[in-house]
Parts: structure tokens; C-alpha cells; sequence
């Protein structure tokens, strides 16, 4: 059994390495007779792998499409150079594919060998990007512990650097990272806070310690991206705004990232932005930026400081003096 079990590997590893092989010319490569290679084939597309039959007087055969995507099978040098490229883009110079790529990463660093491992290391330690960084460097392997984490259902504990620069240990369960083409988020349940909470993963301290499984919760929300936009833009600040924008939410959504405010239709014609800020001054500037009039429905102090800041406005547009003659 090992010994046929090592050749269907070996048959599948020679169907995936070119597009057409003859029927007499894979028997050779493995040693047996043609009709054992017919065997093999028959068994492989018992494990669901799309092979097709060659017409011809040798025959030969070909791994076709499927209706799903069996196992593959990689050499040292495939698996390598995947890993690398799934480093890459989870450092998001391949914008929509970051949380994607994280993901397969775990799942590739999973099963590969400590000596291969070593090899993707040293690639990402000597490649430099020439792309320009738009947020903090988060370490590829801190995103894949966080990720098999997540996909393992395994408690981890870590050290974290909160905004104000205290520094804390964690204990959570986590459940997704979120990526905002800025930084990386961890949604989990802090199990010292006996709450849900968002952890920016630049803020992390490792080590990261993998502790024993836990049965996942129920979440307390449907939108996972909209929870974590909520909980970066708005709920972190001393001041907690909700605007009223008279243009439609379609026109205005492009332009906002989902760190700095969350939209949501009224009408038409109009939406509401929630969105947060320590500084009444920022606040006012990036509403005012927005490009559409608006109504600050809350906080009460923003609609003063807005006031005052139109009236500042209006006073600096009004000349004075010639001055040519002052």
C-alpha cells in the first residue's frame, strides 16, 4: 500500500508538471506497465482530479479542469516561491488580496518543512519593495500566527501597546483580521474584559502564545467590517460625531476610507457619517472637506466650534485695507 501510494503522488506530481503525457511515457517514468498506469488514473479520478483521456494509438492523458480544486502537489522550489508571493501581497502591495493571501499563507506554513521555512525567511529578509509604505510594517509572521489562530480556534495571549502607549497582556479568542489598506486589525473576545474588541495588529507584542482550542461565540454582530469600522472611526475618540450630508451616500463613499467614518443612506439625496476625532478642530476640517453641505446633528460643542470657525472664515474673507498701503 505505501509503495502504491507513493506512486499515485508521484503520477500526480508528473499530470500537473505539463500539459500532455502519453500513456507509454508515464509507465516508463514510474516503472510499471501501461495498464497499471490506467489503474492509477482511475483511482485519482476517484479522489475527484480531472483527467482526461488522449485519443490516439499510444493514448496519453491530461489533468483537465474540475468542478473544484483538488489537492496539489509542489516542489520545494513551487512552494517557496508561493509562500514568498503570499508574504508579498499580505503586505498589501497587491491591494484586495491582503486577508486572502494571509489566509493561504497559514495554511501553506502549516505543512511546510522547518528547512523551507528557513528559505521563505531569508527571500522576505533580503527582498526589498520598491513601493511606498501607507502604514505601519506588520511582521508576515505575526499576521500567520493571528490568522492559524483564527482558523484553529486557538486562544492566544500577547502584549499590546494601547493609544496612549500603556502596555498590557491579552488573553483572547481571536476570530478574523481585517485589513483597511492602512492597517491591520484583530477582531477577538478579550477574555479579562469579558468583551469584544478590536486590536490594531502593529500594536501587538509577541511573543504570541497559542494556547488550547475554544468553541467559537455567537457574534454580536452581522457585518464584520462594519463592527471594526465602528470600532476604529468612531468609538476610540473623545468626540463622537453624527452628520447629516445632503449628497448621496454613493457619491461620497469612494472617497472615504473605512478608518475614518462609516456612511449610511438617509435618502437620494442624503446620508449620515459617523465618525470620531480627539480634536474639534480635525473634526471640522474633514466634514467641511467633504465636499457637500451639511448639518451637524451631535456632538453639541462641534456645532459651536463650527460657528466660530465660519464666522473666523467669513471675517478673513472680508479685505480691509489696501494692502498695497499698509
Amino acid at each position: 500500500m505505501p509503495a502504491a501510494s507513493s506512486r499515485l503522488l508521484r503520477l500526480l506530481s508528473l499530470l500537473q508538471s505539463r500539459p500532455e503525457w502519453p500513456g507509454a511515457d508515464l509507465a516508463q517514468s514510474l516503472g510499471v506497465t501501461t495498464r497499471t498506469v490506467r489503474r492509477d488514473i482511475d483511482r485519482l479520478r476517484e479522489l475527484g482530479y480531472r483527467i482526461d483521456s488522449l485519443p490516439g494509438v499510444a493514448g496519453g492523458y491530461r489533468l483537465s479542469v474540475g468542478n473544484r480544486l483538488p489537492p496539489l502537489l509542489l516542489t520545494d522550489e513551487e512552494a517557496v516561491a508561493i509562500a514568498v508571493g503570499l508574504r508579498t501581497a499580505a503586505g498589501g502591495t497587491i491591494h484586495g488580496l491582503e486577508e486572502s493571501s494571509v489566509q493561504a499563507l497559514a495554511k501553506l506554513e502549516r505543512v511546510l518543512p522547518v528547512r523551507l521555512r528557513h528559505q521563505v525567511k531569508a527571500l522576505q529578509a533580503a527582498t526589498v519593495p520598491m513601493t511606498a509604505a501607507t502604514g505601519p510594517t506588520i511582521d508576515p509572521d505575526l499576521l500567520t500566527q493571528l490568522a492559524t489562530a483564527c482558523y484553529g480556534h486557538e486562544r492566544v495571549s500577547f502584549g499590546y501597546t494601547g493609544s496612549g502607549g500603556e502596555r498590557t497582556g491579552r488573553r483572547v479568542e481571536p476570530y478574523r483580521l481585517v485589513y483597511t489598506s492602512w492597517r491591520w486589525y484583530l477582531l477577538a473576545y478579550d477574555l479579562d474584559r469579558d468583551d469584544w474588541r478590536t486590536f490594531r495588529v502593529d500594536r501587538v507584542r509577541g511573543p504570541v502564545r497559542r494556547e488550547h482550542r475554544f468553541t467559537p461565540r455567537e457574534l454580536p454582530m452581522d457585518d464584520v467590517r462594519a463592527y471594526v469600522s465602528r470600532a476604529v472611526s468612531h468609538h476610540p475618540y473623545r468626540y463622537q460625531a453624527t452628520i447629516l450630508l445632503r449628497a448621496p451616500v454613493r457619491r461620497l463613499a469612494e472617497g472615504l476610507p473605512p478608518t475614518a467614518g462609516q456612511l449610511e443612506a438617509v435618502d437620494d439625496t442624503s446620508c449620515l457619517l459617523r465618525t470620531g476625532a480627539n480634536s474639534l478642530d480635525k473634526l471640522a476640517l474633514y466634514i467641511g472637506l467633504m465636499g457637500a453641505d451639511f448639518e451637524v446633528l451631535e456632538p453639541a460643542e462641534l456645532r459651536d466650534h463650527v460657528r466660530a470657525l465660519a464666522e473666523r472664515f467669513a471675517r478673513g474673507s472680508v479685505v480691509t485695507a489696501d494692502p498695497e498701503r499698509t
